[in-house]
């Protein structure tokens, strides 16, 4: 998908809603255990409820792996599914290895004639460098979303290392804006992190940003959209559980458009105020 396509998504839905599909069979709905596809069944119906008001999808492939062949079937299903609507989508793999490695993690997720298997961009791992990450930048009208900042407590092990007076996670950014474009590089930056997108909006003041963590582990949407975004908005902002697992009963679908409806009107709101 072009960067034009995505902004013009984000404007036809009012939106900058990611939902992630962090699918676990043990806290789905107990009725759909009995589905042939449990977490497919769950997908399907989460993304019946909300295609309209999310911009983007984003499976986390650790709840699918786990799964074994029975997993990958579930995803494999998932994404096709999601092809037959107006959405981004992003494999959460988190890939990051020596080049020819890097080439064949590309080609599971970007392949789909030898996978089956055709998202829209990736999550990668900066930390082997250049070598690592260009094999996924070879794919036309696919997306790197790079590492950058995120909202974990062990972020400060490292990302705040700082040395020459730039600290890593900068240091990352100013070294790693060159390997792509703005047309095929994101960055993840955690919501728990808002204050931060300042000194990141310096270094990358037009790149699209993938922000994690608003809901379930506290991240402020009005902080990240003060901080973060653009004319063309710039922002995807993901909440995973607060979504998805609104409800445990035959209500879920419903309650799970409850919660992203509330997402979408307040971006919406904010959307509007930089005159987007």
């Amino acid at each position: 998908m072009r960067r034009s396509e995505l902004i013009s998504i984000i404007r036809k839905k009012k939106s900058f809603l990611c939902i992630g599909l962090d699918t676990d069979l043990s806290r789905i709905p107990q009725h759909l255990l009995k589905a042939d596809d449990p977490a497919f069944e769950f997908n399907k119906q989460i993304i019946d409820a909300t295609h309209d008001l999310a911009i983007a999808y984003k499976p986390n492939l650790a709840f699918y792996e786990c799964n074994g062949v029975k997993g990958w079937q579930s995803l494999t299903r998932t994404i096709q599914y999601l092809k037959s609507f107006e959405v981004f989508t992003i494999a959460d793999a988190k890939r990051g290895d020596i080049g020819n490695t890097s080439t064949q993690y590309a080609k599971a997720f970007f392949n789909p004639d030898q996978s089956g298997l055709d998202f829209d961009a990736m999550t990668v791992a900066p930390y082997m460098g250049e070598d690592s990450v260009k094999p996924f930048l070879e794919f036309s009208g696919k997306w790197v979303v790079l590492l950058a900042l995120t909202s974990n407590k062990g972020a400060e092990d490292f990302q705040f290392f700082s040395s020459g007076g730039k600290k890593l996670f900068e240091q990352v950014l100013i070294q790693s804006k060159n390997w792509g474009s703005e047309e095929n590089m994101m960055f993840v930056v955690g919501a728990t992190k808002a204050e931060m997108l300042t000194a990141v909006r310096k270094i990358v003041p037009d790149h699209f940003l993938l922000v994690p963590g608003v809901g379930a582990q506290g991240g402020s949407l009005q902080e990240v959209a003060k901080y973060g975004l653009t004319k063309d908005c710039g922002l995807l902002v993901n909440s995973s559980r607060n979504i998805i697992y609104a409800s445990t009963e035959t209500d879920f679908a419903e309650k799970a458009r409850k919660e992203a409806e509330k997402l979408q009107k307040e971006m919406e709101a904010l959307l509007s105020s930089v005159n987007f």
